[in-house]
Formats: structure tokens, C-alpha cells, sequence
């Protein structure tokens, strides 16, 4: 059987593990071809070593886990990119909070409260 190779896609999916929480994403050259016989498949690579369809039986690459959620492109970079930038901002934000509280105004010292304090609203004038 000879194989003609018909047309080759390039596509890359983000995935979630329902599982462990993991997210990553990878793109895939898609090959679609038509054997000797005019049947057609497709064949997909990754890093360029055949892989199987990720849209088949996704297989989580933290902890091996089979439930795992498939969605476009740039979902998973998006939110890493958000958490890195909440990392660089968070030391920042703390360092600011540490300055104000060097300047505050030192709370009052405690006050013993007495009966009769807590009895003057329900006094009568």
C-alpha cells in the first residue's frame, strides 16, 4: 500500500486535568492522508514523534489521569501568565502595606469597660 500525503494542519489545544488540577498545552501537526485503497486517515505529531489523537483519550501529563478537559489555545498560557504577574505584584502590595503600617497612628491602649458604661444607652433622661 503507498500512501499519498493529502494536506498537513497545525493546531494546539489546552488541557485541564480534572483530576490533579494540571494545566499545559501543546500544538500538533495534523497529517491528513489517503492510503493505496482511497481511505483516508490522519495522523498526529507532537515535538515531531507520532502521538495519538489528544482528542481521543487525553491522558494527563502530571499525574497519568484520564479525565481531562480539552479547550482552545491560550487558555492555560493566559492564566499562568496571570499568576506570574500576581506573584511580581503580591511582594510589591506587601512592601507597600508594611510602609503604611510604620506610619499609623498605634491603637489605643485597651479600655476597661465598667457596668455603668455599657448600661448608658438603656438610661433614661
Amino acid at each position: 500500500m503507498s500512501e499519498i500525503a493529502a494536506a498537513t494542519v497545525h493546531e494546539a489545544y489546552a488541557f485541564a486535568c480534572m483530576r490533579c488540577g494540571y494545566g499545559w498545552e501543546q500544538s500538533y501537526e495534523i497529517e491528513h492522508h489517503v492510503d493505496g485503497s482511497g481511505h483516508a486517515f490522519v495522523v498526529y505529531k507532537a515535538d515531531g514523534e507520532r502521538v495519538p489523537s489528544p482528542l481521543s483519550t487525553p491522558t494527563c501529563t502530571n499525574c497519568g489521569g484520564h479525565v481531562v478537559r480539552i479547550m482552545r489555545a491560550g487558555r492555560v498560557s493566559t492564566v499562568q501568565q496571570l499568576l506570574q504577574h500576581q506573584k511580581a505584584v503580591r511582594p510589591e502590595a506587601e512592601a507597600a502595606k508594611e510602609k503604611v503600617a510604620a506610619t499609623a497612628v498605634p491603637a489605643p491602649a485597651p479600655r476597661h469597660w465598667q457596668l455603668s458604661d455599657l448600661l448608658h444607652p438603656f438610661q433614661r433622661r
